[in-house]
């Protein structure tokens, strides 16, 4: 199955088991380094009160933090699955990561992306080893996933659904607690909310009283679609330039650890997008995608008042994007 990995309810992540998480991912991973930002850029727009600190999953292997829900996901698999393979639906990130960790379990992945794809990602993918199949669109990708999962045997690694992969995203907020003490609030994007679910569920088991804000793209915002109507919901086409946070639709188990653990959501432009992509180069000399600009695009715009004088965790969630996109996308202020 793809959209539901299963029928049975499945139980929230408890703090032991996304520390045993953590503990099983090992060297696996790495443990990303989280980053005081300081400097004038953020005292004039944030003030000198407020502290920033970026979990930089950029650093990640694969370029995101996308590989920890997918080795969590793998290491549970059986030799003759392993044996058999995997596959992946995804624009890039979560093919790349599903890619890196099938070589490095000794496995071997058929990931199935947008023809439309970023180049770079899908030639990063055959560099892991993976055969990459390119389709006209994300509804096609998953049926063509479905075949092969039919045909082939392969087992499926959700992109931001099951427990398993929370796990693996949950990681990323039990790293960031435990490097920074006494957090007001946690600012995390949300894709198909798999990021975002996990951080949440690790910040409200470790520290009750810390918010945590989930920041969607304006044409991508199938999580305020599917809070406002109590449901997951889908969306019929991606229009933000962050396709790394475009996802189809929401689906049961992380939407609702969303639901449970997010205290508010907020969207963002694709223009506040670019403006912060090219704030973070000139400020942090980082070339980051539209994605991993996100959350901080939402800390400087809509949250900014709320949150001035806070000491906030952001996460740059990863960048997978080549110079020549880059350059087009970043808007580059005096």
């Amino acid at each position: 199955m793809t959209r539901d990995e299963s029928t049975a309810p499945e139980a929230p992540p408890s703090l032991e088991d996304i520390r045993e998480a953590r503990e099983q991912l090992g060297e696996r991973v790495r443990e990303t380094p989280v980053w005081r930002w300081r400097g004038p850029e953020v005292d004039e727009r944030l003030g000198a009160g407020t502290e920033v600190y970026l979990k930089l999953e950029l650093f990640q292997y694969g370029g995101t933090f996308k590989p920890r829900g997918a080795l969590v996901n793998m290491l549970a698999l059986s030799p003759a699955q392993l044996e058999r393979g995997v596959t992946a639906v995804s624009a890039g990130n979560h093919a790349i990561a599903v890619a890196f960790a099938a070589q490095d379990m000794g496995s071997t992945a058929k990931v199935v992306m947008p023809r439309n794809a970023n180049p770079a990602r899908v030639e990063i993918c055959r560099g892991y080893g993976a055969e990459a199949i390119l389709v006209d669109d994300v509804h096609q990708a998953f049926a063509e996933v479905e075949r092969i999962q039919e045909e082939e045997g392969r087992f499926f690694v959700h992109p931001f659904e099951g427990r398993r992969t929370i796990l693996g995203t949950a990681t990323v907020g039990l790293e960031l607690h435990q490097e920074v003490e006494g957090l007001d609030a946690v600012v995390v994007p949300i894709g198909g909310g798999g990021l975002c679910a996990g951080i949440a569920t690790a910040t409200k088991l470790l520290r009750p009283k810390c918010q945590v804000f989930g920041v969607e793209p304006d044409g991508a915002d199938t999580m305020h679609r599917s809070f406002a109507a109590g449901k997951p919901m889908a969306i019929d086409k991606v229009r933000t330039i962050a396709d790394s946070l475009g996802a189809p639709y929401a689906a049961p188990y992380s939407f609702d650890l969303c639901r449970r653990h997010v205290d508010e959501l907020v969207r963002i432009d694709d223009d506040a997008l670019r403006r912060t992509m090219g704030l973070f180069f000139c400020s942090l000399k980082l070339a980051v995608e539209p994605a991993a600009a996100a959350a901080t695009a939402a800390l400087l715009g809509p949250l900014r008042e709320r949150l001035r004088g806070k000491r906030i965790g952001v996460v740059v969630c990863g960048t997978n994007i080549d110079f020549k996109t880059f350059a087009e996308q970043a808007i580059f202020e005096g």
